[in-house]
C-alpha cells in the first residue's frame, strides 16, 4: 500500500455535560487511508462514527474536546486536522482537501437559495469556469451524483430525503478534493440509485482519492469497501480486508460477526442486549455483557491487535 494520505492516531472525542459529566463518544481510535482506497466505517447508531468524521473535519460543537492526531496529506503540505484553526480549516480543508457528504444533507443546504445555486456557487469557488460555463458545470456535477435536472431550480425544502442527498453529493464531489468522507451517502436512496451512488463513489476511489464512507448498508460496505473497520462503543474493534471480512473467513470480532447475522440475506438473527451508554462504559471491552464468548479476562480492555480487539477472537472455522 502507498503512503497514507489520512493518518489517524490515538484520536479520541469527549463531550463536556452539566455536573462534572462526560461524554466519550470516540476513543483511542487509530487508522489509515491511502489515495485511491475506500474504508468503510461501520456498526450501529450511536457507536461514535459521525462524530469521529466531524473532528476531522473541525465541525464538532464547543462542548466537545479532541485528543490524538489526523494527518492529511504528505510532505511539507501535512496537516494535523485536529490543530488547525477554523480559518485554516475553512479556507483551504473543507471542499478543497477534504469534502463531505453530510448525514443530514438537509440539514446543510441554505434554505432560500435553489439547488441549481449551491451548485454554481461551489463551483465559482472551487473550480473557477469561465462565467458563460458556469451553468453548464453546475448541471454536470448534478448529473454525475444522478441529481434530476429538472429539480435544479427547486429549493431544499421542495426535496425529498433521497433528492436532498444527491444534491449534497453532487456538491462534495464537485471540488474532487483528495479526501472524500460520505457519511450514510445511501440513506433516503431506492436500491437503483444506492447502486449508481456506490459506483460513482467507487470510481471516485479508483480515480485516487481517499475515501472514508459511514455506512449502516453492509451490502454496500461489500461493494465498495477495500477495507472494513468495526466500531463499538466509541471504539475499532476490528481493522479487516473488505474481501476477508465479507467472504469465506469472515469477521473475527463477534460483535462484528453479529453484524452480518443480522443481515435478511444471512441468518436474520439480531445481536441480543443493547450498546452501553457512552457515559457508562465499562472498564473492559465494552460488548462483553452482549457476548456469548466473554469471560473473566474481558474485565481487562483488549488491544486492537492483528486486526481485532477481542481476547476470544473468532477464527475462520467459527467465523
Amino acid at each position: 500500500m502507498s503512503e497514507p494520505l489520512l493518518s489517524v492516531r490515538g484520536l479520541s472525542v469527549r463531550f463536556l455535560m452539566p455536573r462534572g459529566r462526560h461524554v466519550a463518544a470516540v476513543n483511542d481510535v487509530s487508522f489509515d487511508l491511502a489515495a485511491g482506497e475506500c474504508l468503510a466505517l461501520v456498526g450501529e447508531s450511536g457507536c461514535g462514527k459521525s462524530v469521529l468524521a466531524s473532528a476531522l473535519l473541525g465541525l464538532l460543537p464547543g462542548n466537545a474536546r479532541t485528543r490524538g492526531r489526523a494527518l492529511l496529506g504528505d510532505g511539507p503540505d501535512r496537516l494535523d486536522l485536529l490543530t488547525a484553526g477554523e480559518t485554516v480549516l475553512a479556507r483551504t480543508v473543507r471542499g478543497r482537501r477534504a469534502g463531505l457528504i453530510p448525514q443530514s444533507p438537509a440539514a446543510h443546504l441554505t434554505p432560500v437559495r435553489t439547488v441549481r445555486s449551491h451548485l454554481e456557487e461551489t463551483v465559482r469557488a472551487l473550480k473557477r469556469p469561465p462565467p458563460r460555463a458556469l451553468r453548464a458545470a453546475a448541471e454536470a456535477a448534478a448529473e454525475r451524483a444522478a441529481f434530476p435536472a429538472d429539480h435544479l431550480d427547486r429549493h431544499p425544502h421542495q426535496l425529498s430525503g433521497g433528492l436532498a442527498q444527491r444534491a449534497a453529493t453532487a456538491l462534495a464531489l464537485v471540488g474532487d478534493a483528495p479526501l472524500l468522507i460520505a457519511d450514510e451517502p445511501t440513506t433516503g436512496l431506492d436500491r437503483d440509485l444506492v447502486d449508481r451512488t456506490v459506483g460513482e463513489l467507487r470510481r471516485h476511489a479508483d480515480e485516487g482519492h481517499a475515501l472514508l464512507v459511514i455506512t449502516h448498508d453492509l451490502a454496500a460496505a461489500e461493494r465498495i469497501a477495500d477495507r472494513v473497520a468495526v466500531m463499538y462503543a466509541g471504539r475499532l474493534v476490528e481493522l479487516a480486508r473488505a474481501a476477508s471480512f465479507f467472504g469465506a473467513r469472515g469477521p473475527r470480532h463477534p460483535y462484528a460477526a453479529g453484524l452480518l447475522d443480522a443481515l435478511p440475506e444471512r441468518a436474520f438473527t439480531p445481536i441480543r442486549g443493547l450498546p452501553p451508554e457512552l457515559d457508562d462504559l465499562p472498564a473492559g471491552c465494552a460488548f462483553a455483557p452482549r457476548c456469548d464468548r466473554a469471560t473473566d479476562r474481558c474485565a481487562t480492555l483488549p488491544a486492537l491487535g492483528g486486526g481485532v480487539a477481542c481476547h476470544h477472537a473468532l477464527e475462520s472455522a467459527d467465523a
